[in-house]
């Protein structure tokens, strides 16, 4: 496996691949002489987990292209990633390469020079542009057929390209953490999973199993192997996909179920912004101005009927004449008509500046509908979400698809974020969050919760800390790269503020397995957070995996490793090998080809494809045994 990159994300891939999948990997990053970003900071400790795993530290790694140390890793330093070194790193011979630099361009030229070299090889791209992935990606795929004479699409040969962003595999998690509730989404192509975190039920309350409980939370508050939910918990840790028995015997704890499966439908268009409401063209007070000489001038044309005895609609049209100053003055009419006729005057006279108010807020309001709204008065219960790079974009617009208010802060005014944000209509603060009075303006007294997810992590913290200063009851969620800084924070954060929500994330720690997981042939569906470790989905052919073909869905559940969720019934011919599965309808099975009560007696055969629920290893162990036996 040849994994190539520029930040924290390629260094934990690499980590992935090796350590839970036991792959000889080949690690391509910047040369720390040249010119390019060096790794720093938020790679530091996936980068030094890597490197003291395969023990190939200082001399062990030879940058001018040595020989394979005995650990089967190495890591290449270049300046620019050129053919020569694809060529050095051995794409020629390797099985899949992963291309995770943070620039689209970079990782598009890379995948051309690779399919040139070896068009063999499984291609997995990280890209942001979603539009320009999918071409990409059917760009790719085509070049791999025609130069393997249409083997590439044969089962003994996969060289399939995946495009995927971290971006979108993280932003369901990262938005689901600070709704209401404490629900996890995993959504891919129409298909929602919600999973819900449940606190443990009193004494003599049942609780909800919902359809099956993916994880039992960790048994105390305060981690007593100090690792704060992750691996090394232990036994008081948590526990991902537990069995009946372990469910029962389990007081005290919370647990993480998958309580609904539905369809979610399609994406926020992006194009332009919509025409805004008539109700939005007028303030509220000059829409009561203008109802008021409504009013008034209906009030003045039965008045006049009244008095002169004339048809109704005669009566109006004499009232708008006396109101717009065009009828003669009523010099020898009764003394009621001339009242009515000066008091039609003096309306007309107010009538002239509330045509021109709404005049002005009407070209207003089509003038700020292409502009960043500001916060209403009256704010409450929403989401302060800072930072517009490419994950807060992600984050911003699933929270509207899940119609949650949301308030951005930003300090660069170039943000790509900015124009979704005006597309979508949301207020948005420009300014910097650690300059006093920017968190204010953002309403963060009145917010429901905060997501810090700028690339600074000392700017996130400061604003985390500021919030807590200001709410202490404020649920929180931070986006840290370093996992030691993140672990400190947030065991220091969760003692001071036991009663508040506070949640670290790391996107590479998200994003790592579903990469991982392309690399090794696999689509993952999305990755669930639970404390510090994650739950996989993932779509899995039967065929060719002894630990589940020919046997029973309660048989080929094991206990923290997979668990089958669902089975997809469509014909193979209309599957989708390369992508996930996709819900064509609006019901959770039946139209979608999906069953999610199966039966703990039914049998899977070999040409069945289920939806399944698995850890790292567990999935790993699926990829691996297959691996062996088509070996």
């Amino acid at each position: 496996m040849v994994v190539c990159g520029d930040d924290g994300l390629a260094h934990r891939l690499a980590a992935e691949l090796r350590g839970v999948y036991g792959e000889q990997v080949v690690l391509v990053v910047p040369s720390r002489r040249g010119v390019q970003r060096p790794v720093v900071g938020r790679a530091r400790a996936a980068s030094a987990a890597l490197l003291d795993r395969v023990r190939v530290v200082g001399a062990a790694v030879n940058r001018a292209g040595g020989a394979e140390p005995a650990g089967g890793e190495r890591v290449v330093e270049a300046p620019e990633l050129t053919e020569a070194v694809l060529a050095e790193a051995g794409v020629e011979r390797a099985a899949a390469l992963a291309l995770v630099y943070d620039d689209d361009e970079t990782n598009i030229r890379a995948a051309l020079t690779a399919r040139r070299l070896n068009p063999r090889l499984r291609l997995v791209l990280r890209l942001y542009n979603r539009r320009l992935g999918q071409h990409i990606e059917e760009l790719l795929d085509q070049a791999a057929a025609l130069a393997t004479g249409g083997f590439a699409a044969s089962p003994a040969v996969d060289a399939s390209t995946t495009v995927l962003s971290d971006a979108d595999t993280a932003a369901p998690a990262l938005a689901a953490t600070a709704l209401a509730g404490t629900s996890k989404v995993v959504q891919t192509d129409g298909l929602l999973l919600r999973a819900v975190e449940r606190r443990p039920p009193r004494s003599g309350e049942v609780a909800d199993p919902g359809l099956c409980t993916l994880a039992l939370l960790s048994a105390t508050s305060n981690d007593p192997a100090g690792a704060d939910g992750s691996e090394s918990s232990g036994e008081q840790g948590p526990q991902l996909l537990p069995d009946a028995a372990a469910v029962a015997a389990a007081t005290g704890r919370g647990t993480v179920v998958l309580e609904q499966v539905s369809y979610s439908g399609p994406s926020l268009p992006a194009g332009r912004a919509a025409v805004p409401p008539f109700a939005s063209l007028f303030s509220r007070r000059l829409r009561w101005s203008l109802a008021g000489l409504v009013g008034c001038v209906v009030a003045l044309a039965v008045a006049l009927t009244v008095v002169t005895g004339e048809h109704p609609l005669h009566a109006t049209y004499v009232t708008l004449l006396d109101l717009f100053a065009i009828n003669e003055p009523a010099l020898d009419a009764p003394t009621g008509r001339q009242v009515l006729q000066l008091l039609s005057g003096l309306v007309g006279l107010l009538l002239l500046p509330v045509l021109l108010a709404a005049v002005l807020e009407a070209l207003g309001t089509f003038r700020s509908a292409s502009a960043l709204r500001k916060p209403p008065r009256g704010l409450g219960g929403h989401v302060v979400l800072l930072g517009l790079g490419k994950i807060g974009t992600r984050v911003l617009t699933r929270l509207r698809e899940l119609h949650i208010p949301v308030v951005c802060v930003e300090s660069d005014p170039e943000a790509r974020g900015l124009a979704t944000a005006r597309r979508l209509r949301v207020p948005v603060v420009l300014g910097d969050v650690t300059q006093e009075g920017v968190l204010e303006a953002a309403k963060i007294h009145r917010a429901h919760a905060l997501l810090a997810l700028t690339s600074a992590d000392t700017t996130n913290l400061e604003a985390v800390l500021y919030a807590r200063s200001v709410r202490p009851d404020l649920r929180v969620v931070l986006r840290l790269y370093d996992d030691d800084f993140a672990t400190a924070v947030y065991r220091t954060l969760r003692a001071a503020h036991p009663h508040a929500l506070t949640r670290s994330r790391s996107v590479s720690h998200l994003a790592a397995p579903a990469f991982a997981g392309a690399m090794m042939g696999r689509q993952i569906l999305g990755a669930i957070p639970v404390e510090r470790r994650v739950l996989l989905f993932a779509a899995v052919e039967v065929g060719g995996h002894p630990q589940l073909e020919g046997r029973t869905v309660g048989e080929a559940f094991r206990a923290g490793a997979w668990r089958v969720l669902a089975l997809d019934t469509a014909a193979p011919g209309e599957r989708r090998a390369d992508r996930a599965l996709r819900a064509a309808g609006p019901g959770a099975g039946g139209s979608s080809g999906l069953v999610w009560d199966l039966p703990e007696t039914y049998v899977l055969r070999g040409g069945d494809r289920v939806v399944l629920a698995a850890t790292r290893r567990g999935l790993a162990e699926l990829l691996g045994r297959r691996r062996e036996r088509a070996g």
